[in-house]
């Protein structure tokens, strides 16, 4: 049981580490989801071809030379080896829907689990926005304080400073004591 958690933990961080996000959306190269579904990028692309009104705008889109570049960036490949097209990625949308074009037992078990790595994030996501709304008030607080902790230093800076200023020599007051028997 646990060997089989373990393997469902590294596949899904495979998928993990294949999401990116472009145009503030996350997203996947249809080279990646070709790799995990087990067939080449340009049968992979036909099938999404022969079916392409499944794929409106914000399912599938293909990337620009800019984005492209960026991305190609982030990759150690050679400079004459890999792809030379722009490349399609799919949304989360996208991706459910190539379910409906791919209809192997392989591409069926792989979308079960990239939809869940797409769940995974969205429920992080909304889990630990309360945090950082609560980060952000802290960090406006913190800033708000400064003034009065810089306020704080200052007057405490006087204060040493009139410590190390040598006292002017006083005159003694009260009473004089004289020795009696003189």
């Amino acid at each position: 049981m646990a060997k089989a958690a373990l393997q469902t933990l590294v596949a899904e961080q495979k998928i993990l580490n294949l999401i990116y996000i472009i145009r503030g959306q996350k997203v996947m190269l249809d080279r990646d989801l070709a790799q995990l579904y087990g067939v080449e990028t340009k049968v992979f692309n036909q099938s999404v071809k022969r079916n392409i009104e499944r794929f409106p705008k914000d399912f599938m889109f293909a990337l620009t030379e800019k984005e492209w570049t960026n991305l190609r960036s982030q990759f150690v490949t050679s400079s004459w080896g890999g792809p030379r097209y722009r490349p399609n990625v799919f949304t989360e949308q996208g991706v459910a829907m190539l379910s409906s074009i791919l209809n192997s037992k392989t591409a069926i078990e792989v979308n079960i689990r990239i939809i869940r790595v797409f769940t995974r994030l969205r429920e992080y996501a909304l889990t630990h926005k309360d945090i950082l709304i609560q980060l952000a008030k802290l960090e406006k607080e913190v800033k708000a304080n400064t003034s009065d902790i810089d306020h704080i230093f200052a007057v405490l800076k006087e204060l040493i400073a009139q410590q190390n200023v040598p006292a002017t020599p006083r005159n003694k007051i009260g009473f004089k004591q004289y020795d009696r028997e003189a």
